[in-house]
């Protein structure tokens, strides 16, 4: 209610963008009428309710389709880069913090501190900028934006190829602003669980180093990691607006961008409920992960 209440407030006109400078007033009356424009926000906000509760979202004005069918047509675009990122900077994350943690106050501890913080302060549009410069324009090594190859689309196995060369740059802008969190908070986790007495005791029993930290103290420290993923993955189905328009990554981030410009109501409005969503849900597979990680959790 808050959103649809501050997008209906934003300065812009959705049927001046819409039907263009040519038309007169009672053209552009006729087509607020239309679209139900013309109604104070407080009954456009109670017909929209009511349609959302009976599963409508709503007609797009630019796209002349429903908003819904919009978005299920990007979100597998979206889905990928998220879910590529994500297990980039997780499982790099956790390793690198790990690292870290078990060579405290020498040099991959410090290398890796240096790095993350350099890269937990690296702007998104930014980093993109300089991997489309250095990697697509300079050496060529990979394309400079879309989801596939223009001319020619291979088919089968050359298709999968040819996306996955697509998504290395934009995966990699995405995913190295969350890695540089991850290792840090895995550093932090596991430097504390190795100082505990459960871990004191599985050294004094002979188990190997590496055993005792993957085994024991590393089990431990990923709830806050899972947390913070969890937090993510939610996020990151519109936060990753920057990195799909600097790549033309045709996903739900474009959308939400190409959306505000063209103050498309029902589409935004369809991105936030989606969104919102997966945040919730997001929100449910890190509280059931917690089970998994700490049988306590379990236990209580």
């Amino acid at each position: 209610m808050f959103t649809f209440v501050l997008i209906h407030l934003a300065p812009g006109d959705p049927i001046a963008i819409f039907a263009g400078d040519s038309g007169d007033a009672a053209y552009y009356a006729e087509m607020r009428a239309r679209f139900g424009l013309d109604r104070p926000i407080h009954e456009q906000l109670a017909v929209y309710l009511a349609n959302v509760a009976r599963g409508d979202f709503g007609t797009s004005y630019l796209h002349r389709r429903p908003a819904l069918e919009i978005i299920v047509d990007r979100m597998p675009a979206t889905l990928l880069l998220m879910l590529t990122a994500l297990a980039l900077s997780t499982i790099g994350g956790v390793w690198l913090g790990a690292t870290a943690a078990r060579h405290s106050g020498q040099a991959p501890d410090h290398a890796i501190t240096v790095s993350t913080l350099v890269g937990g302060a690296t702007p998104a549009f930014w980093l993109g900028q300089v991997l489309v410069i250095a990697f697509a324009a300079n050496l060529g090594w990979f394309p400079v934006q879309g989801m596939t190859s223009v001319r020619g689309v291979p088919e089968g196995f050359a298709r999968l190829l040819d996306l996955l060369h697509h998504l290395v740059l934009p995966a990699a802008t995405l995913g190295l602003l969350q890695l540089a969190l991850v290792t840090r908070l895995t550093r932090a986790g596991v430097r504390e669980a190795l100082a505990e007495e459960y871990v004191r005791t599985a050294r004094a029993k002979g188990l190997a180093p590496r055993v005792v930290l993957r085994r024991h103290a590393l089990p431990n420290a990923l709830l806050p990691v899972v947390t913070v993923v969890g937090g993510h993955f939610g996020t990151l189905l519109t936060g990753a607006v920057l990195t799909e328009i600097i790549f033309a990554w045709p996903g739900l981030g474009r959308l939400l961008y190409d959306a505000t410009l063209s103050r498309d109501y029902p589409l935004l409005m369809s991105i936030f409920l989606i969104a919102s969503a997966g945040v919730i849900v997001a929100n449910l597979l890190t509280d059931l992960a917690y089970g998994v990680l700490d049988p306590r959790v379990r236990l209580r």
